[in-house]
Protein backbone atom coordinates (compact mmCIF):
# COMPACT_ATOMS: atom_id res chain seq x y z
CA UNK A 1 0.00 0.00 0.00
CA UNK A 2 1.58 3.37 -0.86
CA UNK A 3 2.80 5.49 2.20
CA UNK A 4 0.29 8.14 3.00
CA UNK A 5 2.56 10.81 4.85
CA UNK A 6 1.71 13.98 7.36
CA UNK A 7 2.10 17.39 7.38
CA UNK A 8 4.58 16.74 10.39
CA UNK A 9 5.63 20.29 11.16
CA UNK A 10 1.76 20.91 11.10
CA UNK A 11 1.83 18.87 13.95
CA UNK A 12 4.41 20.85 15.92
CA UNK A 13 2.46 23.70 15.05
CA UNK A 14 -0.26 22.54 17.18
CA UNK A 15 1.68 21.37 19.46
CA UNK A 16 3.33 24.27 20.41
CA UNK A 17 -0.20 26.39 20.35
CA UNK A 18 -1.53 23.70 22.62
CA UNK A 19 0.56 23.03 25.29
CA UNK A 20 -0.60 25.84 27.85
CA UNK A 21 -3.90 23.48 27.90
CA UNK A 22 -2.20 20.39 28.92
CA UNK A 23 -1.79 22.40 32.30
CA UNK A 24 1.38 21.24 33.20
CA UNK A 25 3.39 23.23 36.23
CA UNK A 26 6.20 23.28 38.01
CA UNK A 27 4.21 20.83 40.40
CA UNK A 28 4.44 18.20 38.17
CA UNK A 29 6.88 15.71 37.65
CA UNK A 30 8.58 14.80 34.38
CA UNK A 31 6.15 11.38 34.05
CA UNK A 32 3.39 13.98 34.00
CA UNK A 33 4.45 15.75 31.17
CA UNK A 34 5.34 12.65 29.60
CA UNK A 35 1.59 11.09 29.94
CA UNK A 36 0.26 14.49 29.04
CA UNK A 37 1.83 14.98 25.62
CA UNK A 38 1.20 11.53 24.70
CA UNK A 39 -2.05 11.98 25.36
CA UNK A 40 -2.26 15.11 23.45
CA UNK A 41 -1.02 13.58 20.34
CA UNK A 42 -3.24 9.81 21.40
CA UNK A 43 -6.31 12.67 20.90
CA UNK A 44 -5.01 13.89 17.80
CA UNK A 45 -4.51 10.73 16.36
CA UNK A 46 -8.04 9.94 16.85
CA UNK A 47 -9.76 13.10 16.06
CA UNK A 48 -8.21 12.36 12.45
CA UNK A 49 -9.88 8.87 12.62
CA UNK A 50 -6.91 6.50 13.83
CA UNK A 51 -6.88 4.06 16.46
CA UNK A 52 -4.45 5.15 19.21
CA UNK A 53 -2.73 2.78 21.49
CA UNK A 54 -0.51 4.17 23.50
CA UNK A 55 2.60 1.31 25.36
CA UNK A 56 2.01 -0.32 22.15
CA UNK A 57 5.01 -3.11 20.94
CA UNK A 58 6.52 -3.67 17.42
CA UNK A 59 9.20 -6.35 16.36
CA UNK A 60 12.70 -5.66 16.28
CA UNK A 61 14.32 -8.08 14.10
CA UNK A 62 18.34 -6.69 15.43
CA UNK A 63 17.34 -7.48 19.07
CA UNK A 64 14.89 -10.93 17.72
CA UNK A 65 12.24 -9.39 20.12
CA UNK A 66 9.37 -6.86 20.74
CA UNK A 67 10.34 -3.29 21.65
CA UNK A 68 7.60 -0.92 23.51
CA UNK A 69 6.11 2.35 21.55
CA UNK A 70 5.18 5.02 23.72
CA UNK A 71 2.54 5.52 20.94
CA UNK A 72 0.94 4.21 18.02
CA UNK A 73 -1.56 5.12 14.91
CA UNK A 74 -3.26 2.01 13.05
CA UNK A 75 -5.31 2.76 9.68
CA UNK A 76 -8.50 0.54 10.04
CA UNK A 77 -11.20 0.32 7.46
CA UNK A 78 -13.10 -2.21 6.98
CA UNK A 79 -13.71 -1.98 3.26
CA UNK A 80 -10.25 -3.03 2.43
CA UNK A 81 -9.90 -5.77 5.06
CA UNK A 82 -12.23 -6.21 8.15
CA UNK A 83 -8.97 -8.50 9.95
CA UNK A 84 -6.15 -6.81 9.90
CA UNK A 85 -5.55 -2.90 10.29
CA UNK A 86 -3.95 -1.41 7.18
CA UNK A 87 -0.57 -0.09 8.30
CA UNK A 88 0.79 1.80 10.71
CA UNK A 89 0.10 5.47 10.11
CA UNK A 90 2.60 6.86 12.85
CA UNK A 91 5.31 6.02 15.38
CA UNK A 92 6.05 7.99 18.46
CA UNK A 93 8.31 8.45 21.27
CA UNK A 94 9.03 10.43 23.70
CA UNK A 95 12.46 10.53 26.49
CA UNK A 96 13.25 12.88 29.03
CA UNK A 97 16.57 11.70 29.76
CA UNK A 98 19.64 12.76 27.55
CA UNK A 99 21.79 9.63 27.51
CA UNK A 100 18.58 7.84 25.89
CA UNK A 101 18.68 10.15 22.51
CA UNK A 102 19.75 7.40 20.68
CA UNK A 103 18.26 4.86 21.50
CA UNK A 104 15.15 6.75 20.98
CA UNK A 105 15.99 6.73 17.04
CA UNK A 106 16.93 3.25 17.05
CA UNK A 107 12.98 2.48 17.96
CA UNK A 108 11.61 5.08 15.04
CA UNK A 109 13.78 3.91 13.06
CA UNK A 110 14.31 0.10 13.79
CA UNK A 111 14.88 -3.11 11.64
CA UNK A 112 10.87 -4.91 11.55
CA UNK A 113 8.41 -6.50 10.19
CA UNK A 114 7.05 -4.82 7.10
CA UNK A 115 3.58 -4.33 8.47
CA UNK A 116 5.30 -2.49 11.12
CA UNK A 117 7.07 -0.18 8.81
CA UNK A 118 5.39 3.52 9.88
CA UNK A 119 4.53 6.02 7.17
CA UNK A 120 5.59 8.65 9.94
CA UNK A 121 7.13 9.04 13.06
CA UNK A 122 8.04 11.76 15.64
CA UNK A 123 10.53 11.89 18.32
CA UNK A 124 10.18 14.22 21.36
CA UNK A 125 13.64 13.97 22.91
CA UNK A 126 15.43 15.84 25.67
CA UNK A 127 18.85 16.63 24.64
CA UNK A 128 21.96 17.98 26.57
CA UNK A 129 22.82 20.94 24.40
CA UNK A 130 21.90 22.33 20.87
CA UNK A 131 25.59 20.75 19.26
CA UNK A 132 24.17 17.31 20.08
CA UNK A 133 21.25 17.88 17.43
CA UNK A 134 23.45 17.97 14.43
CA UNK A 135 24.70 14.32 14.95
CA UNK A 136 21.29 12.90 15.45
CA UNK A 137 20.13 14.34 12.48
CA UNK A 138 22.82 12.84 10.46
CA UNK A 139 21.42 9.50 11.96
CA UNK A 140 18.14 10.33 11.44
CA UNK A 141 19.37 10.84 7.80
CA UNK A 142 21.15 7.79 7.87
CA UNK A 143 18.69 5.43 9.18
CA UNK A 144 15.61 7.60 6.92
CA UNK A 145 17.37 6.82 3.38
CA UNK A 146 16.79 2.70 4.17
CA UNK A 147 13.12 3.63 6.35
CA UNK A 148 11.72 6.22 3.96
CA UNK A 149 9.00 7.44 6.45
CA UNK A 150 7.82 10.93 7.06
CA UNK A 151 9.67 12.43 10.37
CA UNK A 152 9.52 14.91 13.04
CA UNK A 153 12.30 15.47 15.66
CA UNK A 154 11.31 17.76 18.86
CA UNK A 155 14.45 18.68 20.55
CA UNK A 156 14.57 20.16 23.65
CA UNK A 157 17.51 21.73 26.19
CA UNK A 158 17.42 24.34 28.78
CA UNK A 159 19.55 27.50 27.84
CA UNK A 160 20.33 29.08 31.11
CA UNK A 161 20.82 32.46 29.17
CA UNK A 162 17.13 32.72 29.12
CA UNK A 163 16.65 30.43 31.97
CA UNK A 164 13.79 28.31 29.61
CA UNK A 165 13.95 25.04 27.21
CA UNK A 166 14.84 26.11 23.55
CA UNK A 167 12.62 23.95 21.05
CA UNK A 168 14.53 23.38 17.94
CA UNK A 169 12.01 20.97 15.65
CA UNK A 170 13.39 19.32 12.59
CA UNK A 171 10.95 17.67 9.96
CA UNK A 172 12.34 15.06 7.21
CA UNK A 173 10.95 13.40 4.29
CA UNK A 174 12.26 10.15 2.44
CA UNK A 175 14.89 12.76 0.64
CA UNK A 176 15.98 14.45 3.22
CA UNK A 177 15.59 17.35 5.88
CA UNK A 178 12.76 19.54 4.72
CA UNK A 179 12.25 22.07 7.59
CA UNK A 180 13.10 23.81 11.14
CA UNK A 181 10.88 25.41 13.39
CA UNK A 182 12.20 27.01 16.90
CA UNK A 183 10.43 27.75 19.93
CA UNK A 184 10.57 28.81 23.92
CA UNK A 185 9.20 26.66 26.56
CA UNK A 186 8.81 28.75 29.52
CA UNK A 187 6.55 29.67 32.80
CA UNK A 188 4.09 32.12 33.46
CA UNK A 189 3.72 34.03 36.16
CA UNK A 190 1.27 31.34 37.62
CA UNK A 191 4.27 28.64 37.26
CA UNK A 192 2.49 26.59 34.36
CA UNK A 193 4.24 25.86 30.81
CA UNK A 194 3.95 27.36 27.25
CA UNK A 195 5.50 27.53 24.33
CA UNK A 196 5.86 29.96 21.61
CA UNK A 197 7.27 30.38 18.46
CA UNK A 198 10.64 32.13 18.79
CA UNK A 199 9.94 34.41 15.66
CA UNK A 200 6.73 35.54 17.78
CA UNK A 201 8.56 36.47 20.61
CA UNK A 202 11.67 37.97 19.72
CA UNK A 203 12.45 39.44 23.39
CA UNK A 204 10.99 38.12 26.97
CA UNK A 205 10.93 39.60 30.27
CA UNK A 206 11.79 37.16 32.99
CA UNK A 207 12.86 38.15 36.49
CA UNK A 208 12.68 41.90 35.62
CA UNK A 209 15.52 41.67 32.82
CA UNK A 210 14.98 41.85 28.93
CA UNK A 211 16.63 38.90 27.23
CA UNK A 212 16.94 38.16 23.77
CA UNK A 213 16.47 34.92 22.67
CA UNK A 214 17.83 35.20 18.99
CA UNK A 215 20.92 32.43 18.70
Amino acid sequence: MEKQYFNLMSFFNGYVRSYRRMNLSSLHNRSMFTKREIDYFAHLGELLGFDAFIEDSKFDCLKGRSRPMDLSWWKWDARFDDEYFLYLALHLERENVWEKDVDTIQKLFSQTKEEYISHNVIGIQFVESFERIKYLNELILQKNSIQKSNALMIYRYYDAEINSERIYACSFTPKGMSEVRKAICAQDQTGYWFMVFEEEYQQADFDNEKISIER
